[in-house]
């Protein structure tokens, strides 16, 4: 009796600890797949901060983000559907032996806010990050012990090959797809809907942090860093930003979000955020960098704007030198704002990628591949805009549910009826072959 108490206890936990490592890769996977740059900024951000940044192309931590996001979704389907137990138990025991003295490290240093394991969707405290990823270590060593006995199979062996060839195209696609347009599913602070001027509100009470901002400058070959106060002149050319917070207390959603006009070195945030037009913002955290195969398409949203009162600004963590060429190879004549490139990368995942707000908030977003184009033939007011009040998680939920879960399911049931129909086959078979003895026998 005990023995056989002991093994149901090894089964229930074995399978626990396979279906919460499941559920936690499929996670981290799916949320990494929908925010391919975030992920990209987020990798990017590591490298720096262990001092190895520059060395890479920009296109080697995308490379990785999206690599890594295939690789956790993969395990975490394969130990959800009890295939390829070896590839999936190794695998996640070898994935949580390399991040938990990572997010160790991470929480005693702290050289980054968040470790970014699942994406904006759930931002989680260095420290929580490495609870959680004690808690994976163990239930990945108890699989890697117990895989051959305590791991149920919901698909078959003949039918995993499926399993794995569509949990690839659902991973892909979705990253594929939210690199050519935009998250399909947003979590950022600057999603649709969102006021920018609530989200800057600190409660009253609350003690309110203090932040300095950093102006690096260019003049003869020599840079040199100012502050508001020491602003120079004209002479010197702008080359970036830094924001650091000098003081601890409440941080707003959005904390970051200053517009300064870079002709004049007004600050226009205000201006911007409260006026009563509709307002283009352009966005380009990095001029040079940024797709140049729709520069007429912009002219001639500029010049539509133009045309029907509305405002249109470009924002960009770019030099003067920069927008300079900018303006000369585009023919630009739109204002520019200088703003922190975080913000920018934050605000709209595309360089460049166009916002429209009304009074501060967010009403739609395209990517560099999306640009509108209706509107230079009907006033924005009829357009169709995506600017509806629907959560960001039932949209993840739903994307889950319809093209995950669905298929998931209809794969199984195919299997489970296959597999009941070869049974009944080999039934029918075997009777057969007993009826045909027995026929010879009495002969």
């Amino acid at each position: 009796m005990a023995s056989k108490a002991l093994h149901i206890t090894q089964y229930l936990f074995g399978n626990l600890c396979r279906f919460l490592l499941a559920v936690v890769f499929l996670f981290s996977g799916i949320t990494k797949g929908i925010d391919p740059h975030g992920t990209q900024y987020k990798i990017g951000d590591y490298l720096v901060s262990f001092g190895l940044g520059g060395w890479y192309p920009e296109e080697f931590p995308l490379a990785i983000g999206m690599v890594l996001a295939a690789l956790e979704f993969s395990v975490g389907l394969f130990l959800f559907c009890g295939v390829y137990r070896r590839f999936s138990t190794w695998m996640s025991l070898l994935i949580m032996c390399a991040m938990t003295p990572l997010t160790l490290y991470i929480a005693l240093v702290n050289p980054v806010t968040d470790c970014g394991c699942f994406g904006d969707v759930l931002v989680i405290s260095n420290w929580q990050t490495f609870t959680k990823n004690i808690i994976l270590l163990i239930a990945a060593c108890t699989l890697v012990i117990w895989r051959k006995h305590k791991i149920i199979r919901l698909i078959s062996k003949k039918m995993r090959w499926l399993i794995c060839l569509y949990g690839l195209f659902f991973i892909f696609s979705l990253e594929v797809y939210s690199l050519y347009r935009l998250p399909i599913a947003d979590f950022t602070v600057y999603r649709n809907g969102t006021n920018i001027p609530e989200n800057m509100i600190i409660p009253e009470g609350a003690e309110e942090p203090e932040y300095e901002s950093t102006f690096i400058m260019e003049k003869d070959g020599k840079q040199q860093e100012f502050t508001l106060e020491n602003y120079p002149d004209s002479t010197w050319n702008y080359v970036d930003t830094k924001t650091v917070q000098i003081k601890a207390g409440y941080v707003p959603p959005i904390h970051d979000f200053v517009l300064q006009d870079v002709e004049t070195g007004d600050d226009v945030t205000e201006e911007i955020l409260f006026d009563d037009r509709y307002i283009f913002l352009l966005v380009a955290y990095d001029l040079p960098k940024a797709e140049q195969g729709m520069f007429d398409q912009i002219n001639d949203l500029y010049d539509y704007c133009l045309a029907n009162d509305y405002g249109f600004y470009a924002l960009t963590a770019s030099g003067e030198d920069a927008i300079s060429t900018w303006k000369y190879e585009t023919g630009a004549e739109y204002p520019f704002c200088s703003a922190d490139g975080t913000m920018l990368k934050t605000m709209v995942r595309s360089n460049p990628g166009l916002v429209l707000i009304k009074k501060g908030t967010v009403i739609n977003k395209w990517s560099r591949n999306d640009l509108p184009t209706a509107a230079l033939t009907a006033r924005i007011e009829s357009l169709h805009l995506d600017n509806s009040a629907e959560s960001q998680p039932s949209r993840l939920g739903g994307l889950v549910f319809v093209f995950l879960a669905l298929p998931l399911l209809l794969i199984t049931v195919l299997d489970r009826v296959w597999a009941g129909f070869r049974l009944m086959v080999l039934k029918i078979k075997r009777k057969t072959r007993i009826a045909n003895l027995l026929k010879e026998k009495e002969k």
